[in-house]
């Protein structure tokens, strides 16, 4: 049965579901439309004299294809290997699956093999539109096969990784946040240690060893570059030598699953502890069992003689329970502070190499001449994986009590949608206060420094609150309306990623193949289009809205208006856009919420007469 029982039922399901057919289809798809677009830029905004020209374009869409190919599947991996363990220990079903005679690697690899089958399908219905791409010329079918093969290898990398930070984690949010900051973490930690190591004077050999360890530095050092050899480490290329530290790292990282499978699960909040009350309880009558006559102690067991310890003092709950709980508990668990700790070592790392960027007074020279300068090429990751793990909370607090049951017992309260949704907005929030501030506190060093001027700090700092809002409401609308969880995480957390992501390819495409705006307007209609429908259909196919169908309407093109600003240098513009539309889609989502927040969670409304 290959692998195990656990990825044979999947491979066998799988192709019985829609949203199978859908992602093989619907993906490279996506990248064909890509491709159309940049072709009609080209041909919209110059002349194609000659074979340099379409080998230039060829090796441009070849660069950003083969780059956004391997952003997409990495995260994709990694967040649906996490979540599908995730899901299991939040149903309580891993136990179940620990008490059959399945042994710990059919468990560990059947789970992981299964939830990576569907990116291995999209990677696989992906690959003939690479191989066309060197018919353009500027690009060989070796370095085709060698960028596929990082984007595989990385694949089963991020896809280890999540699995095995899922079974160590008891929370979903725990899962999913130190799923994105180790990725983030690893890849920041490798690139920050390749430029770093030759100004300390190490070693070419170190510097080589570190560069097999990016993905990036494999990508762009031996497979996207065709004039330059690539470098050699221990004696293999670059790309390859990277591709089998990846293979190596996640056979580690699953052997290491195998071995403690049963020692982390089931965890320690899977079962409560004993009240510290009832112990004393207990130990009182075992005492008073060696002291009295049998009789006695029979009658001294019963309900009516036992004599409890109540504590005189006790916490005062507020007026809105939700967010009493959510701000005075530990409701995400109790390792929250490593995720914590974890973000400050990336705030850290992003801070240090701000300074090495940030020359007081002024931006470098390199700053200056680019369109997207280095100082926001290190923060907009940063900016990135802070919203992906306040949305990630957003969406988890409402699937973490759907799943445990309690969601059940809040509808049989008095508790007002009003309490709940603006309970779990500001809880979410409080929790996450690191990531709403610490971007901020970014910002503002840059400004201090003079990176940035004052007008442009605090459009930046407003839009970044803004944003936050909107991934807050953002998760808790898709919490609210899918009842899997496991679709509510991955539709939530890829609306936020792939938001993002179509920016920049945007911004790519842009510089790439420069020209005049109203010829670069026609071809990206289909991208603004694209986006509408997709954005109604995530949001308001669940719950039409006259609101939602105006936001996704003109949330897309605003967001393209938004992008020509910033190239063009207009802050003032970028923020006001960003603040009036996205404001706008995050009350759309929110008063629904709040006046309709009965039917959206399953509650009986009284018909009225």
């Amino acid at each position: 049965m290959l692998i195990g029982p656990v990825f044979t039922r999947e491979l066998v399901t799988q192709p019985r579901r829609t949203q199978h057919h859908i992602l093989r289809t619907v993906y490279p798809l996506a990248l064909w439309v890509l491709v159309l677009t940049a072709w009609m830029v080209l041909a919209g905004t110059q002349r194609i004299r000659n074979i340099s020209d379409m080998a230039r374009f060829g090796t441009i869409l070849f660069q950003i294809l083969a780059t956004l190919n391997l952003a997409i599947l990495t995260f994709l991996s990694a967040v649906t290997a996490a979540s599908a363990v995730a899901q299991e220990k939040d149903k309580k079903t891993l136990v179940l699956l620990l008490m059959t005679q399945l042994s710990n690697h059919e468990v560990v690899l059947g789970k992981l093999f299964a939830a990576l089958l569907e990116v291995f399908v999209m990677f696989v219905a992906a690959a003939p539109l690479f191989l066309l791409l060197p018919l353009f010329g500027g690009v060989d079918y070796r370095q085709v096969g060698t960028a596929l093969a990082i984007t595989a290898a990385t694949i089963y990398l991020a896809g280890s990784l999540g699995s095995l930070i899922a079974l160590a984690q008891e929370k979903t949010y725990q899962t999913l946040s130190t799923t994105a900051l180790a990725l983030v973490g690893w890849l920041a930690l490798a690139e920050g240690a390749y430029f770093v190591l030759p100004r300390i004077g190490a070693s070419a050999h170190v510097t080589d060893l570190v560069a097999a360890c990016s993905p990036w530095q494999a990508l762009w050092g031996g497979a996207l570059t065709a004039f330059s050899p690539p470098q050699n480490v221990g004696g293999l290329p670059l790309p390859w030598a990277y591709t089998v530290f990846a293979l190596v790292l996640a056979v580690v990282l699953n052997g290491i699953a195998v071995l403690r499978l049963r020692a982390w699960n089931p965890g320690r909040e899977t079962f409560a502890p004993t009240p510290p009350e009832t112990a004393d309880a207990v130990a009182d009558s075992a005492v008073q069992d060696n002291m009295q006559p049998h009789g006695e102690a029979a009658r001294s067991h019963h309900i009516d003689a036992r004599v409890r310890k109540v504590s005189t003092s006790s916490r005062q709950v507020w007026d809105n329970p939700i967010l009493w709980r959510e701000t005075q508990t530990r409701a995400y668990g109790r390792k929250m502070i490593l995720v914590r700790l974890a973000y400050w070592s990336l705030f850290v790392l992003t801070m240090l190499a701000l300074h090495d960027l940030i020359i007081p007074g002024k931006i470098t020279a390199a700053g200056q001449n680019s369109v997207i300068p280095p100082t926001a090429q290190v923060l907009v990751p940063f900016f990135v994986l802070s919203l992906v793990i306040v949305n990630s909370l957003a969406v988890t607090s409402i699937t973490n009590e759907r799943d445990g049951g309690a969601l059940e017992l809040i509808m049989v309260t008095d508790l007002s949608p009003r309490e709940f949704t603006l309970g779990k907005i500001g809880g979410v929030l409080w929790v996450t206060r690191e990531m709403v501030l610490l971007p901020i506190v970014a910002a503002m060093y840059m400004w201090l420094n003079g990176a940035l001027y004052l007008e442009s700090f605090l459009c930046l700092a407003a839009g970044m609150l803004v944003m936050n809002v909107f991934g807050v409401m953002l998760g808790i609308h898709y919490g609210c309306h899918y009842a899997n969880s496991r679709s509510a995480i991955g539709v939530s957390l890829a609306t936020v990623f792939f938001l993002f992501l179509g920016i920049v390819t945007l911004i790519v495409l842009m510089i790439s193949f420069s020209g005049s705006f109203q010829l670069q307007l026609a071809p990206f209609l289909a991208f603004i289009v694209g986006g509408c429908v997709s954005m109604y259909v995530a949001l308001g196919s669940r719950k039409p809205s006259a609101a939602i169908l105006a936001a996704s309407i003109f949330l897309p093109p605003a967001t393209f208006v938004a992008i020509t600003s910033f190239l063009l240098g207009h802050v003032l513009s970028v923020f006001l856009l960003i603040a009036g539309f996205y404001g706008f889609t995050t009350l759309a989502l929110l008063i629904p919420a709040l006046a309709e927040f009965d039917f959206a969670m399953g509650r009986s409304k009284a018909v009225e007469e």
